[in-house]
């Protein structure tokens, strides 16, 4: 499309064969000549459109241009900045709301993005900011809004005419809130279920991707038109994450995915082909490798694959900080990701020094001009097509079209669309008109698991029921559908009831997680609410149990799958509960409302095993009440070496605490998550005045560890040195690390080593540890902690004094 590429393009590609990194090793340098080909609509741009963006081009500063290439979060930024650094695009990221509200309304974003917007147009050139959001299963970030299942879920409906529904009622949600751009749909591919991302793949099926992409892309966009700018209820998709995320070795979240080209194409990139052809305005690149090279600094994906064999004439936009992850990069410094063809960075708290950074880079020929102008042309069109430049503006605000209720109906059909039963005996389902039901579990009433991560917050863990008063929990659903067929229910999360009831349903699965926090070493599920001994307890009484699993993946379920009479893959559903009683509770007419339809998107486990090769259930697996089947006992065993069940050596990994150990904090100190190694991998404790932040659980033997010779590692970045002494405790033995505080380097991340002896010297017994880490100090200190754990000490070390 020589209009629409102009002469940059050409220009930057006679340079790039000079620039091309030699670091990218030969095992990831893509052959573009046997990728699928593809091409962006002649609708993404006319005319009329390159002349403006030509006029412009030619009268914008190096600032104002390097500043479109810049995205920063709204935690990190204000509207002011904007007159000094002229950014181009401002994002939402899942832990920030508008003015530090997360439960802000519609009415709160749309002010929040009108401040930016505005700031813009009075800045530098006069150019509009583009505003994203991850909305990845409905507007998700926003109270009130439709949650739909995720994408898990979505993968097991098996309805492409759905997903462009869906994409259009989650558009006109963002746009109802001002918003114009989404960072969906995920077109990855999981093919380890360990991966903490794998609900948010469709399935294991390249060609339902694929399918699934055109869907999702049309029902977002619409069909793009010549000189028209999208419809007010229509938003920006961005097919990410280019490329091979869900292939990485052993499912680990940002890592390496180590295949053959031929696999990486016929696996992990028929998706966005597709997106491309249906006009997807923007694509985001991976935090993943391929073959030892990031995506985000390879340019034989990013620009000879992407924008020349596909075609593909948008913006490519970066994750997370993802940039400085490219080798001989860091966050506020990193050329070779725009040279490599990414056209935006998003740089959420790093964007002031990659601004100076970049600038720098420009001025002095390290990133060519040509290449700083086709990145500036890709942004500008976008916005043009948007309507926020050009003849034809695109007022977008509407608070009445969040949560709709045309669009909860489409929610509450996907619901019923995505579950998938696995076990009937006896024909237990659908519940029978006038049974009594007791609805049970740790799910039972519980939207914040039903809805699971990313639902407004990033890790969605103190998401609750009246953040969508026009949803409900599965357990409510369920009961006013029994009562409404003429039985009675009570719903007991703990498994207490007063009438003995008829059929018990026992919702159950994991706690909500986001990205690399879901990362998990193998596929059982961990249950830790009792889940295995309510079900045993219920079948002791011989009350007839439905086991409703709620999960982001196929788990290892051997026990309780024996003990349910009935078992249902109930995925993630989200707000409308209401989805899930139209399937398992039949009518005054002994029918259920809908009967299932759902089919495992990925093959079900035998065993904790992982990748899944010998199933439990294939991908394509699902029965229904046309076609009762009865399924004898299967496997208990998960054949993987079992941990316990508490951790006496990891108390907090990547900013998380793990179960069952609690972080606790005096009103006095206040925290936030932070980037320090990856995205949001720390959390950060600021001290208002003196107190303490403790991890605490249950008293755990740690002789073992006080015999071999080991010590407390703490990684931490020390951001602010405050008034007084800072102490770090184990139990009640308190030592003063005021000196390893004052060593340590500002703002950067370091470690620090403590054997544990020193704690036995100061009087705590390792028989019982309930609190194995505890820090201390006064007012204007602020530490990052990333992980807290024991480990070998290696060399002797010193002990800290005593604390005061």
């Amino acid at each position: 499309m020589a209009l629409a590429i102009g002469g940059n393009m050409q220009a930057w590609g006679q340079q790039r064969a000079a620039l091309d990194p030699t670091v990218v090793p030969p095992a990831a340098k893509a052959n573009p000549a046997v990728w699928p080909a593809a091409r962006s609509p002649a609708a993404i741009t006319d005319r009329q459109t390159e002349a403006a963006i030509n006029r412009l081009i030619a009268r914008m500063t190096v600032e104002q241009k390097v500043g479109q290439t810049i995205q920063a979060d709204i935690s990190a930024i204000t509207p002011a900045d904007l007159a000094r650094y002229p950014l181009g695009s401002i994002l939402a990221g899942g832990n920030s709301g508008p003015f530090g509200d997360e439960r802000a309304d519609a009415a709160t974003w749309i002010k929040l993005v009108r401040d930016y917007r505005t700031a813009s147009e009075k800045a530098g050139a006069g150019i509009p900011i583009l505003f994203g959001v991850d909305a990845v299963h409905g507007h998700s970030n926003l109270p009130g809004a439709t949650i739909f299942p995720h994408n898990i879920g979505l993968g097991a409906a098996r309805d492409p005419e759905l997903i462009q529904r869906i994409g259009m009622a989650t558009a006109a949600e963002i746009a109802g809130s001002g918003i114009e751009w989404t960072f969906a749909p995920t077109l990855a591919v999981p093919q380890d279920l360990r991966w903490g991302r794998s609900y948010e793949g469709y399935a294991a099926d390249p060609a339902l991707v694929k399918a699934y992409s055109k869907a999702m892309v049309e029902g977002l966009q619409g069909d793009l038109s010549i000189g028209k700018p999208l419809g007010p209820l229509r938003v920006a998709a961005t097919a990410k994450h280019f490329l091979a995320d869900g292939g990485t070795e052993n499912g680990k979240d940002q890592g390496d995915a180590r295949l053959p080209e031929a696999e990486l194409i016929r696996i992990h990139a028929q998706g966005y082909p597709a997106a491309i052809d249906a006009g997807a305005l923007t694509v985001m690149a991976s935090f993943s490798s391929w073959n030892g090279a990031k995506n985000h600094g390879n340019p034989t994906l990013l620009t000879d694959v992407l924008k020349k064999r596909m075609g593909f004439e948008g913006l490519i936009v970066g994750d997370w900080n993802g940039h400085g992850q490219v080798p001989g990069c860091t966050v506020t410094d990193c050329a070779a990701s725009i040279n490599a063809g990414l056209d935006l960075f998003m740089a959420p708290d790093s964007w002031k020094g990659l601004f100076d950074a970049t600038l720098r880079d420009v001025r002095n020929g390290t990133i060519p001009m040509a290449r700083m102008d086709d990145a500036l042309r890709r942004n500008l069109r976008v916005k043009y097509k948007l309507g926020l430049m050009g003849p034809t503006r695109i007022a977008r605000g509407d608070p009445a079209l969040v949560g709709a209720d045309a669009h909860l109906a489409i929610a509450r059909e996907a619901v019923a669309k995505s579950l998938v039963l696995l076990k009937n005996e006896g024909s237990l389902l659908p519940i029978r008109p006038g049974a009594k039901v007791l609805v049970t579990g740790p799910g039972a009433d519980n939207m914040a698991m039903q809805a699971g991560g990313w639902t407004i917050t990033w890790q969605g863990t103190d998401t609750s029921a009246a953040d969508f008063p026009k949803g409900s929990t599965i357990g409510r659903a369920i009961i006013d559908a029994v009562k409404q067929a003429g039985g009675s229910g009570q719903l007991a999360p703990a498994g207490d009831f007063t009438d003995k009831p008829d059929v018990a349903i026992v919702v159950f699965g994991e706690q909500p997680y986001a990205e690399f926090q879901g990362d998990v070493s193998n596929l059982i599920f961990q249950g830790q609410d009792g889940e295995r001994e309510l079900l045993a307890k219920l079948k002791a009484q011989d009350i007839p149990t439905v086991a409703l699993f709620l999960s982001g993946r196929p788990l290892f379920v051997g026990p309780a799958f024996n003990l349910a009479d009935a078992f249902v893959a109930g995925w993630l559903p989200g707000s409308q509960g209401q989805g899930v009683a139209d399937v398992l509770v039949a009518g005054k007419d002994g029918k259920a409302v809908r009967d299932f339809t759902g089919r495992l998107p990925f093959a079900w486990p035998a065993d904790a095993r992982s990748p899944v090769t010998a199933p439990l259930f294939p991908v394509g697996y699902g029965l229904d009440y046309a076609h009762p089947h009865s399924q004898g006992p299967v496997n208990e065993d998960p054949r993987v070496e079992q941990g316990p069940a508490v951790s006496d050596s990891l108390f907090l990994r990547t900013g998380r605490v793990l179960d069952p150990w609690r972080l606790g904090l005096d009103s006095n100190v206040s925290m936030r998550a932070v980037d320090i190694a990856a995205q949001e991998d720390g959390r950060q404790f600021k001290w208002s005045s003196k107190g303490d932040v403790a991890i605490d659980g249950p008293p755990v033997d740690m002789l073992r560890q006080l015999n071999g010779g080991f010590a407390l590692r703490v990684d931490w970045r020390v951001d602010a040195r405050g008034t007084g002494p800072v102490s770090i405790a184990m139990g009640n033995a308190r030592l003063d690390v005021s000196a390893l505080v004052a060593a340590a380097p500002l703002g950067r991340e370091s470690s620090i080593q403590i054997p544990l002896q020193c704690f036995k010297d100061k009087g705590l017994d390792f028989k019982a540890v309930g609190t194995p880490f505890r820090m201390g100090a006064d007012a204007a200190t602020m530490v990052s902690l990333r992980n807290v754990q024991i480990e070998g000490s290696g060399a002797p070390m010193a002990c800290p004094p005593a604390a005061p």
